[in-house]
């Protein structure tokens, strides 16, 4: 049977509903909670600080280094707890998809630091976790070009649906589902990050990449509120 209606009753191309807000963690330079339906991640800044050992230090610009966990208990079934390799993967992804919009010139020899957290999982965890990383780098006055807002795209049999859950994930009816996250760029709707396991026709890619940028702007409209200060809070 062909895929034809989701099973929380959203349009193909609607998000989830959205809680965003800034400076959840006092005693971070920046913080933040970025929330799409059940999944809910938080963030926190600390620096830029001198890096050490100092051998790694980068003379004409800073790093990025995130550190991307999942509380035990986010998941259905006890998530193990500690760095794995698909923690370690998403710490790397999310380091790549920030460091293009932070203007690290201008911190040499330094690290900010990023630490995210799911609370809880339900899809989308890289994207969420992205998300609130971004608003804790900007709630913490670092220098970014542009911000960048994550979405995960799916395809489900012919169908580009926007933020799929884990229901979703796991379709296997028809010609299955597959899971396409994004991070786009605020203005120019540049790639910082793009996932892709298995095959996906060309066109299939390319309505999905703009399913992405209408659900980035999106999102980062929910980012600039929360940035303003107003807690955003959908579920209510």
């Amino acid at each position: 049977m062909a895929y034809t209606k989701r099973s929380d009753g959203r349009k193909m191309d609607e998000l989830r509903p959205i809680r965003a807000e800034i400076g959840i963690i006092p005693n971070a330079d920046g913080s933040a909670l970025f929330a799409h339906g059940d999944t809910i991640a938080i963030a926190a800044v600390y620096g830029p600080k001198p890096l050490h050992p100092q051998h790694l230090q980068k003379p004409d610009r800073g790093i990025i280094r995130a550190n991307y966990n999942m509380l035990p208990f986010s998941v259905s079934e006890r998530a193990k707890p500690g760095p794995s390799r698909r923690s370690r993967e998403i710490s790397m992804i999310t380091e790549n998809a920030l460091s293009s919009v932070v203007d690290l010139t201008r911190f040499p020899g330094t690290v900010i630091n990023v630490e995210i957290l799911i609370l809880q999982a339900n899809a989308s965890t890289r994207c969420a976790g992205i998300n609130a990383a971004a608003m804790a780098l900007a709630h913490a006055g670092v220098v970014m070009k542009e911000m960048v807002a994550s979405v995960s795209i799916g395809r489900i049999d012919d169908k580009i649906v926007t933020d799929i859950t884990k229901e979703e994930e796991d379709y296997e009816e028809g010609e299955g589902a597959t899971d396409i996250p994004f991070t786009l760029t605020s203005r120019g709707n540049l790639i910082t990050h793009l996932q892709l396991d298995g095959k996906l026709p060309a066109k299939k890619l390319i309505e999905a990449y703009e399913a992405a940028v209408i659900a980035c702007k999106k999102i980062h409209k929910y980012q600039e509120r929360a940035l303003k200060g107003e807690k955003i809070n959908e579920n209510k």
